[in-house]
């Protein structure tokens, strides 16, 4: 009888200690405390945070390339026409093509700006000058941002693999509290993620492709013989009206002398009133 009794209370025993190890399993995973995941054994920690495993060094040097080119030229259709063509072999495109006509100069004016695979600059600018009789101007600038390009890249990176930590913590959470709060986490670094892959994607546009703003131009003289007499009829009519202008407001540019001479005019007018016997006695005496 005693041997039953002791096995029951055994048994007792084996299965409350069971049912405690239940318990504190089940505080263990619903008490889970929110904090920062933990930092990657590869990768080192700065004030900034976690630093991508990519080394700097890998990186080739981001170059962006810029320029102007302005010229005169013969013919400025045929000068279009070149200039597409070489784009076109090249991979290149216009961005933006302005043209104006100044009648007055007779001057017809071409502004493109183009956009050339990096690799091909060089060969675009010189096939360019070679259709310009002559060249007023050529300025080239080449501007390192290779610093900037690997801050991005590891930002970027990080941020990513902050992402996917952040994931692994809501997988394992199951207090609502928390769920909430990895969740606001994980929205805010994605679009932190967004905002960086823009800043990334427009920093590699422009290494990878080099702009070259160019303005070309011709100048034709009218010659007299090829004008109608209506047309210089007119153009006189047209320059006598220029000039009647420019007089009329030149003489009202200088009204301050005008007002000195009309009272220095009274002033002497006033004077010779008063002293008109001694001119009368000088008329005489001579």
């Amino acid at each position: 009888m005693k041997k039953l009794i002791y096995a029951a209370v055994l048994l007792l025993i084996l299965t409350s200690c069971n049912n405690e190890n239940n318990v504190n399993r089940k505080v263990v995973a619903t008490n889970l405390v929110l904090s920062a995941p933990p930092a990657d054994e590869n990768i080192a920690t700065t004030e900034k945070g976690y630093k991508a495993k990519e080394n700097p060094q890998d990186i080739s040097r981001k170059i962006i390339k810029e320029g102007e080119i302005s010229f005169q030229t013969k013919n400025i259709a045929e000068t279009r026409k070149a200039i597409y063509n070489t784009l076109q072999k090249l991979g290149g495109y216009i961005a933006e093509e302005n043209e104006s006509n100044d009648t007055a100069n007779t001057r017809n004016e071409y502004i493109l700006k183009a956009r050339i695979p990096e690799k091909n600059f060089e060969l675009f600018l010189n096939n360019v000058s070679a259709t310009a009789t002559k060249i007023d101007s050529k300025n080239i600038r080449a501007r390192d941002v290779t610093a900037e390009y690997i801050d991005i890249t590891t930002h970027l990176a990080n941020k990513k693999k902050l992402e996917e930590r952040y994931v692994e913590l809501l997988q394992k959470g199951s207090k609502i509290a928390d769920l909430l709060e990895i969740e606001n986490k994980i929205n805010e670094i994605e679009t932190t993620i967004d905002s960086t892959q823009a800043q990334l994607n427009y920093l590699t546009k422009q290494v990878d492709y080099s702009s070259l703003n160019i303005t070309f131009y011709t100048k034709q003289l009218i010659k007299d013989h090829d004008q109608s007499f209506g047309v210089k009829f007119v153009a006189a009519l047209s320059g006598g009206w220029d000039d009647l202008g420019v007089f009329f407001f030149g003489c009202l540019a200088i009204w301050p002398m005008w007002i000195i001479a009309i009272i220095a005019f009274y002033a002497v007018k006033g004077w010779l009133r008063k002293h008109p016997l001694k001119k009368e006695k000088e008329v005489i005496a001579a």
